[in-house]
């Protein structure tokens, strides 16, 4: 747990702020610190925090790093497949099933859900992402975006098949 100092994006309509920091203290009003304060933590289970969480503006409740979610439960490896809606990505994860009657392996896939922080704003459709399992968020989402790893694909990222 740690304290940086900046002041909250507002990009809603209702005043945005952290839950843990109170935006009226003696230090700002008396303009010793021109930014506010910051409040991120660290979600363990060997994750770095983002340096965009860190020194970043934004304030999202859903964050692992500077909101009130834990993570608890699965820690999930996918590819992206989708970021068309806000602050939430789709992710493909392939498998192999195994048929007895013709004793071979079929190929099958499952999509998941998870929100995916501003901090990681740098996500593009074709990365390998890391998403571990937390409470609820809305009626699909029970993911939270991790860890990021960059990736090339050519051609259709729908189509690829990958093991992880």
């Amino acid at each position: 747990m740690g304290f940086n100092r900046g002041m909250a994006e507002q990009q809603e309509k209702s005043f945005q702020r952290q839950e843990t920091v109170f935006p009226n203290t003696k230090e700002l009003l008396a303009k010793k610190a021109e930014k506010g304060i910051r409040y991120y933590k660290s979600i363990g289970l060997g994750f770095k925090t983002p340096k965009e969480a860190i020194t970043g503006t934004y304030v999202d409740r859903k964050c692992p790093f500077t909101g009130n979610v834990s993570i608890r439960g699965r820690i999930l490896k996918g590819l992206c497949i989708s970021k068309k809606m806000k602050n939430t990505i789709v992710i493909r994860r392939d498998y192999l099933h195994y048929v007895k009657k013709y004793k071979r392996f079929e190929k099958r896939h499952g999509t998941t859900a998870a929100h995916c922080s501003p901090c990681f704003s740098h996500v593009k459709v074709g990365d390998i992402v890391t998403i571990g399992q937390c409470r609820p968020l809305s009626k699909t989402v029970r993911f939270n975006v991790l860890k990021v790893e960059p990736f090339k694909i050519v051609g259709n990222v729908k189509k690829q098949f990958m093991l992880f």
